[in-house]
């Protein structure tokens, strides 16, 4: 993946990567969601209207909201692969990746329901109404409950590179065995050690999401 995302990558080439990872990823979490949704298939496929506004829906919110995510993790990943391991914390590095995960999640979506509510008259026109369904929306999202939940775990892939690469970086560099095949291949156990560690991580960011967005819904009503 150093390939495809490294500092030195010109800028057009490093967006256009993201931009495919990003429809990747999307493009089989958004089927499952149509699939799992009782009678939603069938509404799409019957009502021209409401594909459009599904389509829409993603080409104004979840892909833009989506690919900022995963050009921040893409980014972080590039300055990893580009130092020596363990010249920086990789608690700095996970922690940093994951507050800008949250933020990004949560204020682009309050960002583009506003827009939305402005330009295309979602949620009546009314901003304020935009704003109110952020916290309620974002809570059912780590469950996929609706299709927020496509874009939350749509921003999985990019995760697991940054946090595997940064666990296996700093693993091996702290033991002095950072350029023996030993530590770059790493045994089958070492691998879903590390994607396992990896999955946590992510589950953490969809736990602040979570909390987040409930806070917000509760402060919204008191």
């Amino acid at each position: 993946m150093s390939r495809y995302f490294a500092l030195d990558t010109p800028f057009h080439r490093f967006v256009a990567n993201t931009l495919i990872v990003s429809c990747l990823s999307l493009a089989p979490l958004l089927l499952l969601y149509i699939l799992l949704t009782p009678g939603f298939a069938a509404l799409l496929l019957d009502n021209r209207v409401a594909l459009g506004r599904l389509l829409r829906q993603v080409a104004t919110n979840g892909l833009p909201v989506v690919f900022v995510i995963n050009y921040i993790s893409f980014f972080i990943y590039a300055l990893v692969t580009e130092r020596k391991p363990c010249t920086t914390s990789p608690a700095i590095i996970l922690l940093g990746d994951l507050s800008l995960r949250v933020i990004a999640f949560v204020g682009l979506h309050a960002f583009i329901y506003v827009l939305s509510a402005g330009w295309f008259g979602s949620f009546g026109g009314d901003r304020m109404l935009a704003l109110r369904v952020v916290g309620p929306t974002l809570v059912d999202a780590a469950r996929f409950g609706n299709i927020s939940g496509v874009y939350l775990y749509s921003t999985l892939a990019s995760a697991l590179l940054l946090y595997a690469t940064v666990i296996d970086n700093f693993q091996c560099a702290c033991q002095g065995d950072a350029k023996t095949t030993r530590c770059r291949t790493g045994s089958n156990l070492g691998a879903i050690w590390r994607v396992g560690v990896a999955l946590l991580i992510f589950a953490t960011f969809v736990g602040l999401v979570t909390g987040l967005a409930a806070l917000i819904a509760w402060a919204q009503v008191n």
